[in-house]
C-alpha cells in the first residue's frame, strides 16, 4: 500500500477558486497586472512563490492558506453534511453567510476602480502619443 501524501496543486486551486467566484482569466490577470497568458501558466504550475500566491489570494477575495488548502472533496462533503443533516424536514437550507446585495456593490466598486486604472492608462498613452507627435 503507498502512503505517499499527494501534494496540492496550487495552480489548480487557483483556477477552481477563480471559477467559482466566475472570475475570467482576463480578470485575474488585469487585478495583478500581469497577462492571460502569465495567469494560464501560474494555473498550470504545481507551486507558485508566496508572494505571488499572497497577491493572487487578495485578487480573488481569500486567504492565501484557501488556496494552499483547497479541496473539491471537501466542498462536497460540507454540501453533503448541509443536505443529509437537516432538521426542518426542508431538502436543502441555504443560509448565505453575506448580503448579496452588498457583495454586488463591492464587486461593483472593485471593478469601477479598475476601470477608472485602464481609462487613465489609456489617457497617458494618448497624451504621451500626442507629445511625440508635437515633437
Amino acid at each position: 500500500m503507498n502512503t505517499t501524501t499527494k501534494s496540492k496543486h496550487i495552480g489548480r486551486n487557483i483556477s477552481r477558486i477563480r471559477e467559482l467566484r466566475e472570475m475570467k482569466q482576463e480578470a485575474l490577470a488585469i487585478a495583478l497586472g500581469v497577462s492571460q497568458q502569465t495567469v494560464s501558466n501560474m494555473e498550470n504550475s504545481e507551486t507558485i512563490e508566496d508572494e505571488k500566491l499572497i497577491e493572487v489570494a487578495k485578487a480573488l477575495g481569500v486567504n492565501e492558506a484557501v488556496l494552499k488548502n483547497f479541496s473539491e472533496e471537501a466542498v462536497f462533503n460540507i454540501i453533503g453534511n448541509t443536505v443529509n443533516n437537516h432538521d426542518n424536514g426542508a431538502l436543502f437550507n441555504y443560509q448565505p453567510s453575506f448580503n448579496s446585495i452588498e457583495k454586488l456593490i463591492e464587486v461593483f466598486e472593485e471593478n469601477k476602480k479598475l476601470y477608472e486604472r485602464l481609462v487613465q492608462a489609456e489617457k497617458d498613452k494618448v497624451e504621451y502619443l500626442e507629445k511625440l507627435l508635437k515633437k
